[in-house]
């Protein structure tokens, strides 16, 4: 059941003891996961508040949760930005809601990302450099996934098995990817922490400045071209670049050669990865356009040659067949080339290469509703019944949190803000910004 920004600003009031709303408004959100809305308070502050629609969404939640309460304070202090901090949680139910506090700044779509003045390009490099140099005990104290180069490799390749059986990848895509993952050369690179679900939505920007990062509930000890995955598919060569040389001259460690390769095909697997969730969902429109997506892909690589992710060429023989394969596959399904794909550049042994414009497209979010941006309504003077939070059980010993994993966590501590449920978890929730708020009075009897 859909809950209106009116009943979650009345949970919230039970999720932060003392918060007196006065205006609420709907807030964008991610509609098939989250119910969200934004507060205004009797003294003037802004709150965001998140409602699961379900127990995956929910986990979610609860593990970004206790993946904030691992950043101590003289660890954000160090951060070139802000992170979200849970002002408290209430559970409704089985599903946990949960209040944040407000983060200045905007998210900002691609195209005004790459459009925007160097001077952003760099903070983006510089937030990154920042993440990924954040101490990896960070993330082993906090039980989260950890991953070597094999592992990281094994587990993607399992993924592709996965993604196999579902009979609607094109084999070029499949064999492409197949060889690249086969490459032991590709994956020689130092694990460090990676946020994991990085992408534009999930940086929060004001000026020429990156005020925030969001969404941190992937966060595991793994490969940095994950991160650059969304910047890849950005399509603006000079944009990578410039996010790039200023990563590289952020880092304490010289990333390896083929940090981009990496990230070219996370960025291509990424369909494969929207494709699956769709078959698990059930969504027969998402499992369309995720299909619609790899035709297209498939076929412009046939056409192009695409982005070079594999440090070894495909074998002659092979290479033909992807072509005939990509192109079979394209005519069968009436998709149609780009009118021009410009130059690729290749990466050398010596130095990181810049990437290609690329052919990949970005993985959808869900659509929002349309309709005006922000709608604000008066909070009413009757308050709105809540059930208060039920207990919840505590984790059995050695049980591991994390993304991978499920579990439980313990009561909020008072970094994280009173009126927290006892939590537990695991996935990765969408981010957390906040949007411009029209203040109106809330009327009085």
């Amino acid at each position: 059941m859909r809950r209106k920004p009116i009943e979650l600003a009345a949970v919230a009031t039970a999720a932060v003891p003392g918060l007196t709303p006065t205006a609420v408004s709907s807030a964008p959100d991610d509609p098939a996961d989250f119910d969200s809305a934004l507060l205004l308070d009797s003294e003037g502050k802004r709150w965001r508040v998140r409602s699961p629609r379900h127990a995956e969404a929910s986990a979610r939640l609860e593990t970004e949760f206790l993946v904030l309460r691992a950043f101590a304070p003289g660890i954000r202090a160090e951060l070139p930005f802000l992170m979200p901090t849970v002002a408290g949680s209430v559970r409704l139910g089985s599903l946990s809601t949960f209040v944040y506090s407000h983060l200045g700044g905007s998210t900002r779509s691609v195209e005004e990302l790459t459009a925007g003045p160097d001077a952003l390009a760099r903070e983006i490099g510089v937030a990154l450099a920042a993440i990924h140099d954040l101490p990896r005990a960070l993330v082993s104290n906090a039980d989260l996934p950890s991953y070597t180069p094999n592992e990281f490799r094994q587990r993607r390749l399992n993924e592709l098995d996965q993604a196999a059986t579902t009979g609607k990848i094109p084999p070029a895509l499949l064999l492409r990817w197949e060889h690249a993952l086969e490459d032991v050369s590709l994956w020689r690179f130092n694990p460090c922490v990676v946020h994991g679900d990085l992408h534009e939505d999930n940086l929060l920007v004001e000026g020429q400045r990156v005020t925030a990062v969001t969404g941190w509930t992937d966060l595991r000890i793994g490969d940095p071209a994950d991160d650059f995955a969304w910047l890849v598919a950005s399509n603006e060569q000079d944009f990578v670049d410039a996010v790039l040389a200023s990563y590289t001259s952020g880092r304490r460690d010289t990333p390896d050669n083929h940090l981009l390769r990496r990230a070219a095909l996370s960025a291509e697997f990424a369909l494969a990865q929207y494709l699956v969730k769709g078959i698990a969902a059930g969504d027969s429109s998402m499992i369309a356009e995720a299909e619609e997506m790899l035709d297209t892909l498939a076929h412009d690589i046939a056409e192009h040659g695409g982005q070079p992710i594999s440090v070894e060429p495909l074998p002659p023989a092979a290479a033909a067949g992807t072509t005939a394969a990509g192109a079979a596959g394209t005519a069968a399904h009436g998709a149609a080339a780009p009118d021009a794909v410009p130059g690729i550049r290749a990466a050398d042994d010596d130095m990181p290469a810049g990437v290609p414009p690329v052919t990949v497209l970005p993985v959808p979010a869900q659509p929002v509703p349309a309709g005006p941006a922000v709608i604000v309504t008066p909070i009413p003077v009757a308050p709105v019944p809540v059930s208060q939070p039920a207990p919840h059980p505590a984790p059995a010993a050695g049980q591991r949190l994390g993304a991978d994993n499920d579990g439980t966590g313990t009561k909020s501590d008072p970094e994280s803000g009173a009126g927290s449920s006892r939590l537990g978890s695991a996935g990765g929730p969408d981010d957390t910004s906040t949007a411009a708020l029209s203040i109106v009075e809330a009327k009085k009897d």
